[in-house]
């Protein structure tokens, strides 16, 4: 059984890094395309009784890369659309 199991993890992890290794190599061929997204960003800051107070700190045109996975330190875009509200807790 373990030896089926360690099969299976290994199989898993070669299929992740083909994958980004396969992401990375398509997004450098494509010029390293970027693009932005409007991120609406609030500042969560605790109060008495469990309660939170959300203050909104405004818009602003986020950076990220066109690819599945996170290239060169930007978030996928893909990610932004889906979390255009982002927290910051104090």
């Amino acid at each position: 059984m373990v030896k089926w199991l360690r099969r299976i993890v290994v199989a898993l992890a070669a299929v992740f890094v083909v994958l980004y290794c396969g992401d990375w190599a398509v997004y450098k061929m494509r010029g390293s395309p970027q693009g932005s997204v409007t991120v609406r960003r609030y500042l969560t800051v605790p109060l008495k009784g469990n309660k939170s107070e959300f203050d909104y700190l405004g818009s602003s045109a986020v950076p990220c890369s066109v690819s599945i996975f996170a290239q060169d330190g930007k978030n996928p875009c893909w990610q932004l659309r889906r979390n255009k509200e982002q927290n910051t807790k104090i």
